[in-house]
């Protein structure tokens, strides 16, 4: 993958972080999907008062590329920020890109300096993925 492509879609995050629906907790994420063939797609968290039905800007963003026939994932722009750092995915949010690509790329970003914090795959931080063993 390009830098330019990586650059773009940092500022995508960062930008649409502003749009999250954070009224509870205040803490609002910006999600930018890069897939194989270097399309990007945004999600925001969006939070619910019976929590659970709260959902993670990595997993909008996921759903909204699947929405538009997209399943070949390459890498994943997180950015946030929680007492000063960028903040990793969820677990489920790490499942669901398991599902998609053990292997993603994720690029964590400090939405308070813009500056890349991390820079690792999902295997480093979700070495144990469950895998379904069903047909399909």
């Amino acid at each position: 993958m390009n830098n330019g492509l990586l650059e773009r879609a940092v500022a995508s995050a960062l930008k649409i972080r502003e749009n999250a629906y954070a009224p509870f907790s205040g803490f609002k994420v910006g999600a930018a999907l890069i897939t194989g063939s270097g399309e990007i797609f945004n999600g925001v968290n969006v939070e619910n008062s019976s929590f659970g039905a709260t959902v993670c800007a990595e997993r909008n963003a996921i759903f909204s590329a699947v929405t538009a026939g997209k399943k070949n994932f390459d890498t994943i722009v997180i950015a946030s920020n929680l007492d000063g750092k960028a903040v990793y995915p969820c677990g489920i949010c790490c499942q669901v890109m398991a599902d998609f690509n053990p292997d993603m790329r994720i690029v964590l970003v400090n939405s308070e300096t813009g500056v890349i914090e991390q820079d690792c795959t999902l295997k480093e931080i979700f070495p144990q993925n469950f895998e379904f063993k069903g047909g399909r």
